[in-house]
Order: C-alpha cells, then structure tokens, then sequence
C-alpha cells in the first residue's frame, strides 16, 4: 500500500467502509448514510451492499460540508451544483473528443488533397485565359 491506498487502486476504486470514510472525511457515518439517501455521494456497493467509498468521494464529501458549512447553501443547491458541476466536465470531455476527431478529418483532408494533388498529370501545362467563340451554323429551310 502507498499513500494509503492498495496496490492498483485510483482515487476512484472504492475502497473504504463508511466508519473510515467518515473519519477522512470528518464528518459522522449517518451524515453519509444520508448523503447517499440523497444521492449527494453515491459510493460503491459490495455484494451484500455494504457502502465502499474511493477518495474521490472523500473529496466529494469534503466539499459537500464546505458548501454547507462554510457557503450556507442547503442541501438541494449542493445536489444542483454537483450535477452542474458533472454536467460541465462531461461537456468538456466531448468538446475534447470533438477537437480530436475534427483535428483528425482535418488531417486525413488535407492528406487526401496533397495525394491528389500528387496524382496530376505533369505534362498538362497552364494555359492563359483566351476568349471563346461560340460558332452557330445558319439554319438550312
């Protein structure tokens, strides 16, 4: 274990009991009993449904009490502003997705364009712009 977490666990492996997770958390084990009610936190489940939280919801917890605390905002403005919150980084994931991938048609157009360009015939030469006549035969009656 390093830095207190398993060997192969992120900040997102669900890894502590709720008396622990109170403890990092500072808070008391029925106040996140509720904030799970609430769906404020939401941790992990073991098969028999014992909450586990990753120190991602420590976190999470932690700025839940901040919030209130420290912000006054009830419980109902810290659900909103977690979703908001949700919401704006799951936007930005897909405007990095989109940026990529448009990067990516970019590339593949202009690799496209250079190969065609590549494919011209060499022995076509450029020919300055002449008028055009349009010659009608008269109409034999």
């Amino acid at each position: 274990m390093l830095g207190g977490m398993p060997s192969g666990a992120d900040e997102d492996t669900p890894v502590f009991v709720i008396s622990v997770a109170a403890q990092l958390s500072g808070l008391h084990a029925q106040t996140l009993r509720s904030y799970d009610r609430l769906g404020l936190v939401s941790p992990g489940r073991t098969s028999g449904g014992g909450r586990r939280y990753s120190m991602r919801d420590i976190a999470l917890l932690r700025e839940v009490q901040r919030l209130s605390q420290e912000d006054g905002v009830n419980l109902a403005g810290i659900k909103r502003i977690i979703e908001l919150e949700n919401m704006v980084d799951a936007l930005r994931d897909r405007v990095a997705a989109l940026t990529d991938e448009l990067a990516a048609a970019y590339a593949a157009a202009q690799n496209t364009a250079a190969s065609v360009h590549a494919s011209y015939r060499r022995d076509l030469v450029p020919m300055p712009q002449t008028a055009l006549v349009v010659w009608k035969p008269k109409k034999r009656g």
